[in-house]
């Protein structure tokens, strides 16, 4: 469903009006409002994927049904600790009988769910031509579900918090239909409480949500909209032939697309869950003001990242075999190899699962690959650069050192993005010889006219849209500005008086609106149905 759409809007005031409107004409329904909800939950996602809501059904039945189980074993577990009647030695076999109950559990919660998401999103890239190709149809936002969904049973097999007894309760925590588009991905220990809890209108809150809201709206509509067709045109055709200058300035609009894209989008999702008082987890924190590619995916999809951070990296890193060759690094190469290639090998892992999670084609594996090696060389080699800063009289906390690493952590990020964006080995090797050995900026104006301009249907079309994105960018560099310098955009706002809110936001809906004219209808989200 277009965010953008009659459908969509109505929905979502219907459901506003049911939320806050019942309770106000009678106070004892606030305590269903999580019902209502739910029903809209289930709705949104039967309008989006039809048949498909069996699959979030079965999700939630299985690991609801195995957070109960493995609960049921930590009190056992509990309680076998407190039983002064049992020897040490019966202790430990019954521990060991519930330790492998609770590891069979996991394990067939996690086997069941994540079999489901591996079969349904790489069956037809790994088999195009077997039989079935094309028959199935990825569920909407099954990454994200999935995702969470598990997180909420790793946490349960852990001990973080008990298991949730209503099915309806922990039903509405994996179908929270704002975040099933393309996450965040969320916590059950900080969204439960909101999601079950009593909410009234709250105006600051309200005026917050909207502004965000509108702003997510510019950034898909006016920048990522306006900005994939020009893409599109310059990277996915005949690379052989295409000057390197084009190659790169493809690359800088594809890093600006895919960005306005997925954090509009996560903008537009937490503005929409927040009208309903429910505060969704940051997933971008100025990824571009980055310092250096672990602090870039440390402000990314920050819940993807803490996602695998919890989940896969330190239980991998942490594992007795990893400890081991750890204390074999130490011993043969010193302290900070010993310290620093487990966590190097436990991020080129991270990142190799990264790039499956986004698809089964060689490309992203190249770009997960590529990720996690820089940051684990960068890791091993950084007293090195440290030693060289040194010598060199380089001052770390100079404001220019700064905007160095910021460059250059730029740089690196876009160089991935040429495994992310281009999506075939051969076109990936004539991408790179022509940007290092054909940049040939002479032949940049002719090459981008023939290749975006007048494929496009003339200047017009293509160069409005140019002037519409570069207009919303502006505004997207200032706002990231003053929120990287620690300000608050809307605070500001509130401050500056009565003319400078109104004209904003005339400038931000006259760019949304503007985009229209040069796209004959609104692109998907390039993270929908992850």
């Amino acid at each position: 469903m277009d965010l953008l759409s009659l459908q969509y809007i109505l929905f979502i005031g219907a459901l506003l009006a049911a939320f806050y409107g019942l309770p106000a004409i009678r106070e004892s329904l606030r305590r269903f409002q999580w019902i209502l909800l739910l029903a809209a939950s289930l709705l949104m996602y039967w309008q989006a994927g039809g048949i498909h809501i069996l699959f979030i059904l079965l999700t939630s039945c299985t690991i609801y049904v195995c957070g109960l189980l493995l609960s049921g074993v930590n009190t056992r577990m509990k309680g076998l600790r407190k039983d002064k009647a049992l020897t040490k030695e019966l202790k430990h076999l019954r521990r060991a009988e519930l330790l492998r109950s609770k590891r069979l559990i996991l394990t067939a919660g996690l086997g069941i769910n994540f079999g489901i998401l591996a079969y349904l999103k790489y069956w037809n890239a790994l088999f195009p031509s077997g039989a079935g190709a094309g028959a199935l149809i990825l569920p909407f936002g099954i990454s994200f579900y999935t995702f969470q969904s598990v997180s909420y049973l790793i946490d349960v097999y852990g001990g973080k918090y008990e298991a949730e007894q209503n099915y309806a309760h922990f039903l509405l925590f994996v179908s929270w239909f704002p975040q099933l588009l393309q996450g965040p991905i969320g916590r059950y220990d900080r969204l439960r409480d909101q999601l079950l809890g009593e909410h009234r209108p709250d105006r600051e809150k309200a005026e917050r949500a909207l502004y965000l809201i509108l702003f997510g709206l510019m950034k898909k509509y006016a920048i990522a909209d306006m900005l994939s067709s020009p893409v599109s045109a310059i990277l996915d055709g005949d690379l052989k032939t295409v000057p390197g200058s084009l190659v790169v300035f493809g690359i800088l609009l594809y890093s600006a697309q895919q960005y306005a894209d997925f954090s509009g989008g996560i903008d537009v999702i937490r503005g929409v869950s927040s009208l309903f008082g429910i505060e969704l987890d940051l997933n971008f924190r100025q990824p571009y003001f980055s310092v250096s590619l672990g602090d870039f995916w440390r402000r990314w999809h920050i819940s993807l990242g803490a996602w695998m951070r919890d989940y896969l990296f330190y239980p991998f890193a942490l594992i007795k075999p990893m400890q081991n060759f750890g204390k074999w690094c130490q011993k043969h190469f010193g302290r900070h190899f010993g310290r620093v290639l487990p966590a190097g090998l436990a991020n080129i892992l991270v990142f190799f699962v990264v790039g499956i999670w986004h698809g089964a084609q060689l490309h992203y594996i190249f770009w997960g690959l590529y990720n996690g090696i820089v940051i684990a060389l960068s890791d091993l080699t950084s007293p090195f650069w440290k030693g060289l800063g040194k010598k060199l009289g380089v001052k770390e906390s100079s404001r220019g050192f700064h905007a160095f690493r910021i460059l250059r952590t730029f740089l690196i990020v876009n160089i991935g993005w040429y495994f992310d964006r281009i999506y075939t080995a051969a076109n990936e090797l004539q991408a790179f010889r022509a940007t290092l050995f054909r940049f040939d900026a002479g032949r940049f104006a002719q090459a981008f006219h023939d290749t975006v301009i007048t494929p496009g249907g003339g200047s017009f079309a293509a160069l409005g849209g140019f002037v519409i994105a570069a207009a919303a960018l502006v505004l997207l560099c200032l706002d990231s500005i003053i929120r990287e310098r620690g300000g608050d955009p809307f605070i500001l706002l509130q401050r500056r008086g009565v003319l400078l809110r109104p004209a904003l936001c005339y400038a931000v809906i006259l760019l949304i609106f503007s985009s229209f004219v040069f796209t004959a209808s609104a692109g998907g989200f390039l993270y929908a149905n992850f």
